[in-house]
């Protein structure tokens, strides 16, 4: 590892432009700088984020002048992209429909009924006694302004921005931990403030950017870029609980829900959709299991996909909790390309350092809360 270190907070104001976006668990917000560092060193044109989330990487791309396309299994990150990649209009045009959304008087509805507490016991259960992630006054409001969403004579991408405004807005008086796989026992502070759209930071179109919604494998075929930024999500590598129980599908079901508004089918204490069961919504690359070679089938999912990727250049982030073990990553790696650099970011103690590419970032990859960065030149 290289001398120098440097806190993940110092240069994250001056090194990366301004993005915009949810409480997310796997969100690269923090990173954005050190993944644009590692961008410009092959200074390429068009760019492929392959499980852009919740699009910040995404957005700090098209900020810095690159082609991007982005791609997600996710509806809420369809959605987002079509909102900060593919907008047209200026602000302007959407603060008479944001305000007109803001002034509609609540109702009650499927929201309510499944995901609004009331505040009086000053505790988050409600009188079925499971626990709620907001406050009936504001899935109310969330009721009256997604009905009024989809009876608006709207464009997919004018649609797409009212819902990311109305998305950053619930995120904004919610009373979980970011995720909706459980709930606060408590309301938090925030869940009193009452919920008010705002038009999002809408992005200067730029580039002919593309987004998708679909497996990674079968848009790898169709896509042609100079680089490929890739951050699966890795399941736990925790023997004593093999599967990674709830997979990210389904820790943001109900961002799926108010995007697709079509009112599912739910189970459990979180109410979570059916479709985000573990037995439907399952990803290679979170699978804990062995194939009939012995070999992780998530880290058979990563060699899979850098050598279907088009490109020229990859940059992988790699968590140390995640399934995939350093070794076979080590190996995987090392077929397809050769490392130009690597980043290893020390959550723990906020810092990023550059290291060289060698069987040492194996060591330290067993440290917990460590996560890596590798810029891969493709053979």
């Amino acid at each position: 590892m290289s001398a120098q270190t440097l806190n993940l907070f110092d240069d994250l104001v001056a090194d990366a432009p301004q993005t915009e976006g949810i409480k997310y668990a796997g969100s690269k917000l923090k990173l954005l700088p050190h993944i644009l560092q590692l961008v410009q060193k092959v200074k390429p044109r068009s760019v492929l984020d392959g499980f852009s989330g919740s699009t910040r990487v995404a957005q700090a791309l098209a900020q810095t002048g690159h082609r991007v396309v982005a791609n997600d299994l996710s509806a809420w990150s369809e959605v987002f992209g079509n909102c900060y990649l593919l907008n047209p209009h200026p602000p302007e045009h959407y603060r008479p429909l944001v305000d007109h959304l803001n002034a509609l008087p609540g109702m009650d509805g499927w929201f309510t009924e499944h995901y609004g507490g009331e505040p009086n016991s000053g505790n988050s259960v409600s009188n079925d006694g499971l626990k709620k992630p907001w406050q009936t006054h504001n899935t109310r409001r969330l009721d009256a302004i997604r009905t009024e969403i989809d009876r608006l004579s709207l464009s997919e991408i004018e649609r797409s921005v009212l819902l990311t405004s109305l998305i950053l807005a619930l995120d904004t008086v919610d009373s979980t931990l970011g995720h909706f796989a459980s709930y606060l026992n408590d309301w938090s502070p925030r869940s009193y403030n009452k919920l008010r759209l705002q038009v999002p930071r809408l992005l200067p179109r730029r580039e002919p950017h593309a987004v998708h919604r679909g497996d990674i494998f079968t848009l790898l075929p169709q896509i042609e870029a100079d680089l490929a930024y890739f951050d699966p999500p890795y399941g736990s590598n925790n023997e004593k609980m093999p599967p990674s129980r709830v997979r990210y599908s389904a820790y943001y079901h109900l961002w799926t829900t108010i995007c697709l508004n079509d009112r599912p089918s739910i189970f459990g204490k979180a109410k979570r959709r059916d479709d985000s069961s573990d037995k439907v919504a399952n990803s290679a690359f979170e699978d804990f299991r062995r194939n009939e070679k012995g070999h992780f089938i998530a880290v058979d999912a990563i060699e899979r996909l850098l050598r279907a990727a088009r490109v020229k250049h990859i940059i992988l982030s790699y968590s140390s909790g995640g399934r995939a073990t350093a070794e076979e990553l080590h190996e995987v790696i090392s077929s397809v390309g050769r490392v130009l650099e690597v980043l290893e970011i020390d959550y723990r103690k906020n810092v990023m350092a550059g290291m060289r590419w060698t069987n040492e970032w194996v060591r330290d990859a067993e440290t917990p809360n460590t996560e890596f960065l590798f810029l891969i030149e493709k053979e």
